[in-house]
């Protein structure tokens, strides 16, 4: 079975979407994983109760880099991150440090 969490997303706008609404949390996941997956792997992993998972595809941008010897294009990585919302109460040890 692959790994379907891959890291947590901290970045200011889930920074501040956390700390408005108590209980969000955002983590960059498996492009393969779906939303039950993604709930059983964060109840297991942070022994916590999930009660939403919204997931967003982001796809990889084209990237132009100008040489000397011509134009090179390529793309960016593509991931997905989930928006997991908790019980209320309930919240992560791993966001409390940031």
């Amino acid at each position: 079975m692959h790994d379907i969490l891959i890291r947590p997303l901290i970045t200011e706008k889930m920074t501040n979407i956390t700390a408005a609404q108590p209980g969000k949390f955002g983590f960059i996941v498996n492009l393969k994983a779906n939303k039950i997956e993604i709930a059983k792997a964060i109840e297991k992993r942070f022994s916590v109760h999930v009660v939403d998972v919204k997931t967003i595809k982001h796809h990889g941008k084209t990237k132009t880099q100008f040489r000397k010897s011509g134009r090179f294009e390529g793309r960016t990585s593509k991931y997905k991150k989930a928006i997991v919302t908790l019980k209320e109460g309930e919240t992560i040890e791993l966001f409390e440090q940031v």
